[in-house]
């Protein structure tokens, strides 16, 4: 079951049952297939995890009793959720992936509870399958490295859950369901908010033409003076295309971004055609808080260009030391 994205909190007679709000980790969703002699930990898209992460499976058998639970595969390091770390324990196998659970260890924050020795929960409404995954903690039978995903009734702790101090931390935001929906495989039935913060970054490049640029790929210098891309934007309005066009001038051999490729999509090889432009105009823009070594993962939202702050009052980059 999936989620559909929206941009501010619904009203409270959106989803059946009334409304009930839980924090999204920043993670690898996984459904968890766990019987006395078998464990098996699927992603998204249907492949197996359970050799990348041996700990998570190993849990699963020790397990008394067979469950199917549903939530977010996370690695934590230096107090918030590493996507990038747990993107690199994905990869790995074998004596690699037993090293890797040793030195960043996985945990699976379930959400929902699907299956039991006693049959299938998918008709059941949310509040029951809530109620009997909170037992399953409570009672003992699961336990680190499985963790209870946090959820709540109250609308005012859910806005505090969409402070950036929790994206920082690696908490995306907020995944809101129904208390009687019914789990509804394929279907994206929930709602889902991001944690967005605005931020500056020097206009460095655009696809399309420089007077009418389509995207807008962002840059800051790092503290060694180099101009590291940072965030491309969603696709302009017409109107943001000619006040942004008006104002670019196609740069030279001297830009530093001369003859580099940028990748169309995380998790992708294909590339973009993009047109050098002179990186002196200031660019706001709204991003998630889903952010790998300084650079933001999903587009970002152009907001405005910032005449009242100079290129050199731009936020340096925040990538990793080399």
């Amino acid at each position: 079951m999936m989620a559909e994205a929206r941009r501010s909190l619904p009203r409270s007679t959106a989803l059946p049952g009334g409304l009930v709000y839980e924090q999204k980790p920043d993670g690898y969703r996984a459904l968890l297939f766990a019987e006395p002699d078998r464990a098996y930990l699927q992603s998204r898209n249907g492949a197996d995890l359970s050799p990348a992460f041996p700990e998570i499976a190993a849990a699963a058998l020790s397990l008394p009793v067979p469950l199917i639970l549903d939530g977010e595969l996370v690695v934590e390091h230096d107090g918030r959720l590493a996507f990038d770390k747990l993107q690199r324990r994905a990869r790995r196998r074998g004596p690699g992936a037993r090293q890797a659970a040793a030195e960043s260890p996985a945990h699976l924050i379930v959400f929902d509870v699907l299956d039991t020795a006693d049959g299938s929960l998918i008709d059941r409404p949310y509040r029951y399958r809530r109620a009997l995954l909170e037992a399953l903690f409570t009672d003992g039978v699961l336990a680190p490295p499985f963790v209870l995903c946090p959820a709540t009734t109250d609308r005012s702790v859910a806005e505090a859950w969409l402070n950036p101090a929790w994206g920082a931390a690696g908490m995306e935001g907020l995944v809101i369901k129904g208390m009687a929906q019914p789990y509804q495989p394929g279907r994206r039935a929930w709602l889902k908010i991001r944690t967005r913060v605005t931020t500056e970054a020097l206009l460095a490049a655009v696809t399309g033409s420089p007077t009418q640029p389509s995207t807008l790929l962002l840059g800051r210098y790092d503290q060694k003076g180099r101009l590291r891309y940072v965030a491309r934007t969603a696709p302009l309005a017409r109107t943001a295309r000619q006040a942004v066009g008006a104002r670019l001038t196609p740069a030279g051999p001297e830009h530093p971004w001369l003859g580099r490729r940028f990748s169309a999509g995380w998790g992708t090889r294909e590339v973009f055609d993009h047109r050098l432009v002179v990186p002196d105009l200031v660019v706001e823009f709204a991003g998630d808080s889903a952010v790998d070594a300084g650079v933001f993962r999903h587009p970002v939202r152009f907001e405005r260009l910032r005449d009242d702050v100079e290129p050199d009052q731009v936020p340096g980059a925040d990538f990793p030391s080399r």
